[in-house]
């Protein structure tokens, strides 16, 4: 029962009469010891009152503040936003590492406010905002907080506790993910055999100080097997050694070592270890397209692990394992609890099931691709091998290659692939097929052709006369590729009276330094660079799957510009994948087609989530009738029927009808690049025509070292095997001599 309590008036009344005895005592006279106040003086200016200033009046602010700083991962100004109270509760580097293990556990991808309200007291302030959290792998968390603050030396700043997180943090709750982790599909060749694949393998290497030279027979041909290195590769190896070296020779499928093992388990140069990991048959078949897969490293952590992935997991670098990392890796899922400080559950929070990924099957002729690399062995250089008439990728080698079963630090012989491409000064790990940005010299000159023609200034039949020199521009001291031969071997001639499309076979520098200069004196500077770039120069081609440069082709300023750029040098940068594609749309009629290696994506059960199909991306601009004088020029390159051409030699009695050009581009160094590109036109039901673009670095004239490399390209595609020695082979695959016989190009 609630009980009242009353006053009676009486005491009220005598309460009343108290204090008016008081107050009537305040308004006696003061007493001689208080001074009282001066009159004042109105002439008299008096101080403004103080006001008391702070440097954030504002609260929101404030907490606007602190919630952007979140929203930009800027945990150290969000540090600075705390109270000093706060800041003797946790150290910032604790704090940063709260809200960085909160992001990586909840799979963080971003997250949004909005500031609701704010009640402010003369010292503290509460601010309320809704607060929404996107995440990665689960559905989006929101909630409603509130953030108390407090002024300090006239700032505002944050009473921090854990639950500004998230308020299910509170007392030291943390978020820990219990991953699902698919796993990785693998990549495959055109006829679906593995390119890349998560398998079991073993890995076989030799300690050559252990090597018995009188009973290594037996094992060097075992390890020759196994490897696909030729016996006295490595007997090389061995001899060059150094004490105590590991070398390691090949990879396998756990398929294929049962016997391999019984028969090297007698030698006791020989190390073996089964591994399972990301496995790339044969060393690598197409590397630079496929890519390859490596650690997080810990500098990636954090930014992993808010996509989802766990720190031991293995990541695509480069090539398609990059490209297609989504789809490869799946999505991964798992279930997300909160943990109090003794790391018992208190709670799940959310839970997603992962999804297995799916595989991605290539264009890639293995075997074709596999004799392609070894077109290139002991050169450095690229190959792309085009079909002509679609865009698709058949072949494409970047050498010095490389073994991406090195980046698997499962396997016993990592350590050694990865020392064997890190101290290459060769980049062995650039696809210089995408990459490699080069002056393309006189295979350019098909292009400067093009821009005479469709000009109207010249005309397949406008003469030149193609002497050992230039002298049209003064100042200009240039000398046709005669004169230097001249020099070598005192009997080259000059090529003489020449018409446009003979220019071309013979590669006459002057008569294409002379369209150059001609078309830039009347106003034409820009035909030349416009031709290139409707040629798809200058630009990325648009390839899926591999990353590629864009080259550079400039535009024309001066004389010397359009002089340079006639014949493929100056500031004139392309890519050998942009020049075998402009060398199929010539083949193909002038269809220009985006470059694919990417067939299918498809899962398991046969879903195809992406499938390609050819893709006309432009026309060259030049006209039916002009295409076809460049043809015939490009066939006049290397048909028996020509002496002239410059590739005549090479392709002396080649039974397979091609159309081609030489280049050799100066390089800034002793030695220019060699250049050959060529299309076929056999017509054959079986074997699409192709176009093959190959360049040669810093070794000289592209009739000597890129054309033969061509032929041997083409003779694999068509004909299944070489047909014929390099001029520096005694044997396929084995170097002669450090150089090719050098044979000036015969004259009529």
């Amino acid at each position: 029962m609630r009980s009242i309590y009353r006053i009676r008036p009486t005491i009220i009344n005598a309460v009343l009469f108290s204090l008016a005895v008081v107050l009537l005592a305040g308004c006696a006279q003061p007493s001689a010891d208080i001074p009282t106040a001066s009159p004042v003086d109105p002439t008299q200016t008096l101080p403004d009152p103080p006001v008391k200033v702070t440097k954030s009046p504002d609260p929101m602010s404030t907490a606007d503040a602190f919630l952007k700083a979140w929203q930009g991962d800027d945990y150290e100004a969000m540090y600075r936003a705390i109270s000093s109270g706060s800041k003797g509760e946790i150290s910032e580097e604790e704090f940063i590492e709260r809200y960085k293990e909160f992001a990586r556990e909840i799979t963080l991808q971003e997250l949004s406010y909005s500031i609701l309200s704010t009640r402010t007291n003369p010292d503290s302030s509460m601010v309320d905002y809704d607060l929404v959290i996107s995440s990665n792998l689960f559905d989006d968390f929101s909630h409603t907080n509130s953030m108390q603050l407090l002024l300090e030396n006239g700032d505002w700043v944050i009473e921090w506790k854990d639950s500004l997180i998230m308020p299910e943090l509170a007392g030291g709750n943390v978020l820990r993910l219990d991953p699902q982790i698919p796993g990785r599909e693998a990549i495959f060749a055109a006829d679906e055999t593995a390119l890349a694949e998560r398998a079991e393998a073993v890995a076989v290497g030799i300690y050559p100080d252990f090597v018995d030279p009188e009973s290594s027979e037996g094992l060097i041909t075992w390890l020759s097997r196994i490897s696909g290195l030729r016996f006295d590769q490595i007997i090389q190896l061995i001899e060059d050694a150094e004490p105590g070296e590991y070398i390691p020779i090949a990879e396998v499928l756990s398929d294929d070592s049962e016997r391999i093992i019984n028969a090297l388990s007698g030698y006791g140069a020989v190390s073996i270890g089964s591994y399972t990991s990301r496995f790339y048959p044969d060393g690598g078949i197409a590397p630079h397209v496929v890519g390859y897969v490596s650690a997080i490293q810990q500098d990636e952590v954090d930014e992993f692990r808010r996509l989802g992935y766990q720190s031991y997991e293995k990541v695509g670098r480069d090539g398609i394992e990059e490209w297609g990392e989504q789809e490869l890796s799946g999505e991964k899922g798992g279930d997300l609890y909160i943990v109090d400080q003794e790391g018992k559950i208190v709670s799940k929070m959310a839970e997603k099931p992962s999804t297995d990924g799916s595989a991605i099957y290539t264009t890639i002729d293995p075997e074709f691709q596999q004799a392609v690399q070894k077109s290139l062995e002991g050169l450095r250089g690229a190959a792309v091998v085009l079909e002509r008439d679609t865009g698709k990728v058949l072949a494409m080698a970047s050498s010095p290659s490389f073994n991406p079963n090195g980046f698997q630090t499962e396997n016993i012989n990592w350590d050694s692939w990865l020392s064997q491409i890190y101290s290459n000064p060769n980049t062995p790990l650039l696809n210089r097929a995408s990459q490699g940005q080069y002056p393309l010299g006189s295979v350019f000159k098909i292009i400067t052709m093009a821009s005479a023609l469709e000009s109207g200034v010249f005309t397949p039949e406008s003469e030149y006369e193609c002497g050992y020199f230039f002298t049209e521009a003064l100042g200009l001291d240039l000398n046709d590729w005669t004169y230097d031969w001249f020099l070598e071997d005192g009997v080259t001639q000059p090529s003489g009276l020449l018409t446009l499309p003979e220019g071309l076979i013979r590669s006459c520098n002057p008569y294409f330094w002379h369209i150059g200069f001609t078309l830039f004196n009347q106003g034409l500077e820009n035909v030349i660079p416009e031709m290139a770039r409707g040629f798809g120069l200058g630009s990325p081609t648009g390839i899926e799957g591999i990353n590629e440069e864009p080259g550079n082709i400039p535009d024309q300023d001066e004389p010397v510009d359009a002089i340079n750029m006639a014949i493929g040098q100056g500031e004139v940068l392309v890519t050998p994948l942009q020049v075998a594609n402009f060398v199929a749309a010539i083949g193909n009629g002038g269809t220009l087609f985006k470059p694919w290696v990417i067939d299918r994506i498809e899962d398991r059960f046969g879903n195809v989530s992406f499938a390609t199909v050819p893709e006309e991306i432009g026309q060259l601009p030049v006209s039916e009738e002009n295409l076809e004088v460049i043809q015939e020029a490009m066939e006049g390159v290397v048909s028996s029927r020509n002496p002239r051409g410059t590739a005549y030699r090479v392709f002396n009695g080649f039974k397979i009808p091609i159309a081609g050009k030489t280049g050799t581009a100066e390089s800034g160094l002793a030695d220019p690049h060699a250049w050959f590109v060529a299309y076929s036109n056999m017509e054959s039901e079986d074997n699409p025509d192709i176009a093959v673009a190959v360049i040669v670095e810093n070794e000289g004239e592209g009739s000597e070292w890129a054309a033969p490399v061509v032929r041997r390209i083409i003779e694999l595609y068509f004909y299944g095997s070489p047909q014929r020695l390099y001029p520096w082979e005694s044997g396929i695959g084995i170097t002669k001599t450090p150089s090719p016989i050098v044979t000036p190009t015969p004259e009529e």
